[in-house]
């Protein structure tokens, strides 16, 4: 089995930055895109970036220039830095990532997802 475990989240004033980390591990033969996602109180979950494994990057609209995302292939973690926070940001983050899982006769992708873990953007 996979599992991913998020890292970093945390209360922080607005203007502020936080780090958060996402680490792979278990049982699988590589992993394609990895991304990050987030679901504020009383809304859907949506997407915040992600990168391919050769580091095509991907961000909504909201967080340009303000979030970095990046990975290390060799620890198959990603990151996501959060530069000038703002309350709009407050969310569980969840981290996903496409895994090429299975045996040596069967190995097919899927997408796993991590517990989350929460930013909060408050004075």
């Amino acid at each position: 089995q996979v599992q991913l475990v998020e890292s970093g989240g945390g209360l922080v004033q607005p203007g502020g930055s936080l780090r958060l980390s996402c680490a792979a591990s278990g049982s699988f033969f590589s992993i394609d895109t990895m991304g990050w996602y987030r679901q504020a109180p009383g809304k859907e979950r949506e997407l915040v970036a992600t990168i391919t494994s050769g580091g095509s990057t991907n961000y909504a609209d909201s967080v340009k220039g303000r979030f970095t995302i990046s990975r290390d292939n060799a620890k198959n973690t990603v990151y996501l830095q959060m530069n000038s926070l703002q309350p709009v940001d407050t969310a569980v983050y969840y981290c996903n990532a496409d895994v090429k899982t299975g045996d040596t006769v069967y190995r097919y992708w899927k997408p796993f997802w991590g517990q989350g873990t929460e930013v909060t953007v408050s004075s």
